[in-house]
This record gives C-alpha cells, sequence and structure tokens, in this order.
C-alpha cells in the first residue's frame, strides 16, 4: 500500500462512517509517520480502521470498502474495518497519533499510530506475518529499544505475556 492509497482509503472510510476522523491501528499506519516507508513495510493490501467517532460503524466500512468488495476488486486494496480494542496499545497511544490530513482525505483526518506504539501491539501479537515487519522497522532504525520497552511498561498486561514480549524486544535488537 502507498500513502496515496491510504489517503483514499481514509477518505473513504469517513464518507461511509459518516465520520471526519478515521483511526488506523495496523501495519499500514507506518504510512501516517513515514510516507516513504521501506517496501517491504508497505506489503499488506489492507489498512485496519475504525471511525473515531462512531466506532460502531467499522462494519460498515468492512462491509462496503472490505476484503472482497467491489472497491478491493477495483482498487486492489481495501479497509478492514475494526475495533478500538483490536491492538494491544500502551497507555496513552491516542495522545501520540499521527495525522493525515491533506485535500486527498477531502476533510477527513486519519490518525494513524506512532511507530513505536504500533511496535508495541506487533511485539504482543507476534503473528507470522508481523516477524518481518518487526525485523524491518529494526533494520531501518525507525524504532528504539528504550523507547520500546518504556513503552511496553506502559502497556496493561499479564505478567508472563510482559516477560515475553520483553525478551522477543531484546532479541530483536541483539543484531
Amino acid at each position: 500500500m502507498q500513502r496515496s492509497e491510504l489517503e483514499h482509503l481514509i477518505r473513504a472510510s469517513g464518507e461511509i462512517a459518516g465520520d471526519d476522523e478515521i483511526v488506523i491501528i495496523g501495519s499500514q499506519a507506518i504510512l501516517g509517520q513515514f510516507p516513504d516507508a521501506p517496501v517491504r513495510l508497505l506489503s499488506s493490501m489492507e489498512a485496519d480502521v475504525y471511525p473515531k467517532n462512531h466506532p460502531e460503524k467499522a462494519d460498515k466500512v468492512d462491509s462496503a470498502i472490505g476484503e472482497g468488495s467491489s472497491f478491493h476488486e477495483m482498487h486492489g486494496y481495501y479497509a478492514q474495518g475494526v475495533g478500538k480494542k483490536t491492538a494491544v496499545l500502551p497507555v496513552d497511544w491516542e495522545s501520540r497519533l499521527v495525522e493525515v490530513n491533506n485535500e486527498s482525505t477531502n476533510g477527513v483526518k486519519g490518525y494513524c499510530l506512532e511507530v513505536h506504539d504500533l511496535a508495541i501491539s506487533k511485539f504482543i501479537a507476534m503473528r507470522p506475518k508481523d516477524l518481518e515487519f518487526m525485523q524491518e522497522l529494526v533494520r531501518h532504525d525507525m524504532i528504539d529499544k528504550k523507547t520500546m520497552l518504556r513503552r511496553l511498561k506502559q502497556t496493561d498486561l499479564e505478567d508472563s505475556i510482559r516477560r515475553n514480549t520483553q525478551a522477543r524486544i531484546n532479541s530483536f535488537f541483539k543484531c
């Protein structure tokens, strides 16, 4: 996905939901802070979004421009409507959102996760698809170990999950 495609999804999601603020919490949130992110970080064709002021309309967005929709078929990318709690994030993550708002979003503000908050959610989930994403963030010096460990402490987790996540973070930064 390219930044222009994310902007298109922000605009379309806002129009569908009747909301002028859309939150992007999945991997393509990277495009907020890094519009020209390395290509290996942009392999997803979906953006996980929810309308900030009308989160109950995420399903409406998903059915209109989600996977398998005519929008998806026409453009090759899509929005996946998700809930606010889909990603496990540090306290105060909302205060660090990166705004995407320009003529391409047609007045709809997109709020993308800050890269360290995004990385925390990926380190916690650590699905197979997250592995390469995290390796690329570290390889390109887009995240800082100290910030990651500080944000991990600010995340509400069970102790065992916190220890496992801390071990993952430490192992990624050994290289």
